[in-house]
């Protein structure tokens, strides 16, 4: 707690109107602190500013993509393929498409400093974690793209994840989360019926867990998820169909889950 605005005030105060001048410094102190404290929230907070929110999302997403596919000692087809389908699906512009293929590539460079471009995506994000979920399963799908996440991968993302606060045990759920995510749609597309294991692990639960904490589990995720709160907060209007398709898995598969538990 900041205490020295009210310590230097209630000095002053003293030594100019003695009692009476050092409670008048005091509150003067507090209110002197209060301004300190709201500005240094402004600071690292990028001072409400969503702009400056969603360009550190914009050049973290792309970068460290780039980063994270090169970790494994090569960039595969499937990656290269993956980050120019999330362009599509932001439907960015022509000139948006050149700056976040460049952005991958700097990501892919041997003196890429990945611990700089994330700081300062922490700092701009200032405790949004619903935006630092969305960043992390970005970066997991991105890591699947070639059927499997390597173990240089996995180590480069937990690393990734822990320097964004994100917890090991959450980071391991969620990785759990986005394979089964990927592995139901790979199924669907091939026409086949993705296995109710799937459906539990999208929704983070197990077949163990009641009817009722599925419907929490259920609704936490579809908040978290959800595109307006996540524009709100900072999220790039380019991503909102990123959003919106994974708030449909989510119900997707809490559906099929409530249907195979009739």
């Amino acid at each position: 707690m900041s205490w020295w605005g009210k310590l230097i005030g209630g000095a002053v105060g003293y030594m100019i109107g003695g009692l009476i001048g050092a409670v008048i410094g005091v509150f003067l102190g507090h209110k002197l602190d209060s301004g300190v404290r709201r500005l240094t929230y402004q600071r690292y907070s990028g001072g409400g500013s969503q702009e400056r929110v969603r360009k550190a999302f914009f050049t973290a997403t792309f970068s460290v993509m780039g980063y994270v596919a090169k970790s494994d000692g090569r960039v595969s087809e499937a990656e290269i393929k993956i980050a120019n389908a999330l362009m599509g699906q932001m439907q960015l512009s022509e000139e948006q498409r050149v700056q976040a293929r460049e952005l991958f590539t700097q990501g892919k460079q041997a003196d890429f400093d990945v611990n700089a471009v994330v700081d300062q995506f922490r700092y701009a994000c200032h405790r949004r974690l619903n935006l630092i979920r969305m960043f992390l399963e970005i970066q997991i799908q991105a890591a699947l793209a070639d059927g499997a996440i390597h173990e240089i991968e996995k180590t480069v993302l937990a690393d990734i994840a822990q320097q964004l606060g994100f917890p090991r045990f959450q980071f391991e759920q969620l990785l759990q989360m986005i394979a089964a995510t990927v592995h139901s749609q790979s199924q669907t597309q091939a026409a086949q019926k993705a296995p109710i294991s799937d459906d539990y692990k999208i929704l983070g639960v197990t077949r163990e867990t009641s009817d009722a904490e599925l419907k929490r589990a259920y609704r936490r995720l579809m908040s978290q998820h959800h595109p307006d709160k996540l524009v709100a907060k900072g999220l790039p209007e380019e991503m909102v169909k990123l959003a919106t398709e994974k708030t449909q898995q989510i119900q997707a598969a809490y559906d099929r889950l409530c249907e195979a538990r009739k």
